[in-house]
């Protein structure tokens, strides 16, 4: 066994490709395409790579890839949490030996760039994909969620790794019409408060784009391990989802024009990909754009409520109006996720609107 650097160019396709082999007869899996990820880890494409760096590895035995990972510290999160923190991602291994390997190698330049822990899977960020499966592998994953293989935990575990936090995932199916204690909750909001709620404006994309950047970074400053977003990572982000975007489906929560809080729910384009297995050409883009319009399952993607707003019933009220649009819409599912397992406000309104929770993920930490 033995571990490599990945090079520009061909090492870095065959980086991207080899998840295609070991989930090659697992159903579930929903294969990226990549194209996309090429751009996650390229640095000039990927506005991350303003504020971090990263390695990229490969483990090959007898001559043959066997497993990957990548290593990678951010200066953003360092300066806020005042940590020297280094995060491994995109993990996958065939073999304990070659999952050991691989941790071994990330350790080992997380070390060279001074960081005290290394933590993950975090492909890169909490931002991005993040967590490893622990809990719910009879469902395939929803949009931008992880899914691996329930023997990597053992694997991570036994190379030293403990929990950090867990991360939950909920499923609810939206009823006849929401619990009646989201219906005072807004009823109170607007009455007492004076807060109104209106939908995204597709034709004023820049400017909502503007009150979702302002929201996202202060609603999700407290949170356990978030780094807030530059302007160019919302609006590479913004531009990567937007044409799967449902109008209806995001929520701006405003008192006297002030934007205080918004929800959204995506459509689950993993309905459609799981069909493509990351090939667009000849057919596979055809089959996304007839797809897309048809999807009646989602992920509520982010709730969040300014400080100074909490506690109001507000994020009841946008749950209840998502609920609403769900039924409207006829959408027979959505999940919610991911939350914080000890984000017990949060949780506990998803349970009274009826959510169940159905996953769970995990970070693991190492102290180095």
């Amino acid at each position: 066994m033995e571990v490599v650097r990945v090079e520009p160019g061909r090492d870095l396709a065959r980086f991207i490709r080899l998840p295609f082999r070991i989930y090659e007869r697992d159903p579930r899996w929903v294969a990226p395409l990549p194209s996309d990820e090429r751009t996650r880890l390229t640095p000039g494409k990927n506005p991350y790579f303003d504020h971090a760096e990263a390695a990229y590895f490969l483990a090959r035995e007898n001559g043959r890839d066997a497993g990957r990972i990548s290593a990678s510290v951010d200066r953003n999160y360092d300066s806020i949490h005042g940590e020297r923190q280094a995060t491994f991602g995109f993990f996958e291994a065939e073999s304990e030996a070659a999952a050991r390997a691989l941790l071994a190698a990330a350790e080992s330049w997380s070390r060279e760039k001074g960081a005290e822990v290394l933590r993950g899977p975090m492909s890169f960020t909490t931002n991005d994909d993040v967590g490893l499966l622990i809990d719910g592998f009879d469902e395939p994953p929803v949009l931008l969620m992880p899914y691996n293989p329930p023997v990597y935990r053992e694997w991570i575990e036994r190379a030293g790794f403990e929990k950090a936090k867990d991360l939950y995932a909920w499923t609810i199916v939206p009823p006849v019409a929401p619990p009646e204690q989201f219906a005072r909750m807004g009823e109170i909001c607007r009455k007492r408060y004076g807060v109104t709620v209106r939908p995204l404006e597709m034709r004023r994309f820049g400017e909502e784009l503007e009150r979702v950047k302002e929201v996202y970074n202060e609603a999700w400053e407290q949170n356990w391990g978030f780094v807030p977003m530059t302007d160019r990572e919302v609006e590479h982000m913004a531009a990567q989802l937007k044409p799967a975007v449902v109008p209806q489906f995001v929520l701006f929560a405003e008192i006297e024009g002030k934007t205080i809080a918004f929800g959204m729910v995506l459509p689950d384009v993993n309905l459609v990909l799981r069909g493509v297995r990351g090939r667009l050409l000849p057919f596979g883009i055809l089959r996304l754009l007839w797809g897309l319009p048809r999807i009646r399952e989602g992920r509520l993607m982010a709730l969040g409520v300014m400080k100074a707003y909490r506690r109001r019933g507000i994020e009841s009220l946008l749950v209840g109006e998502l609920m609403r649009v769900g039924r409207r819409l006829g959408w027979s599912r959505v999940e919610l996720g991911w939350t914080l397992e000890d984000n017990h406000l949060i949780n506990r309104t998803i349970e009274q609107s009826g959510g169940v929770r159905y996953k769970t993920y995990r970070i693991f930490e190492r102290r180095l």
